[in-house]
């Protein structure tokens, strides 16, 4: 198993370096933050201060990401990843 060099962020680098990529990926494709703000269910005003803070809730954080079509990037939000050592082990996680 290849080893990885162990990064540290601070809590804000990582609220930045998320909000750079959400900023990104909306801009991408061409939705305004009004438009995003509509289509989501989010509140205008939530929309602007998560793209200049970092700061919204959680559930109007996932409102957004569902709204971007950003499903796989949900489905891995603390994804458990499994190194299985045996054929054994895999058959009886699958059971449970």
């Amino acid at each position: 198993m290849e080893e990885v060099a162990l990064q540290f962020l601070t809590y804000d680098e990582k609220q930045k370096e998320i909000v750079d990529r959400f900023v990104k990926i909306r801009k991408s494709r061409k939705i305004t933050q009004k438009r995003l703000s509509v289509i989501s269910g989010v509140s205008y005003a939530s929309v602007r201060r998560f793209e200049e803070s970092g700061e919204i809730s959680f559930s109007s954080l996932i409102k957004l990401a569902l709204a971007l079509r950003l499903y796989d990037d949900l489905d891995n939000l603390f994804k458990i990843e499994y190194e299985y050592k045996s054929i054994e082990k895999i058959i009886r996680d699958n059971k449970d």
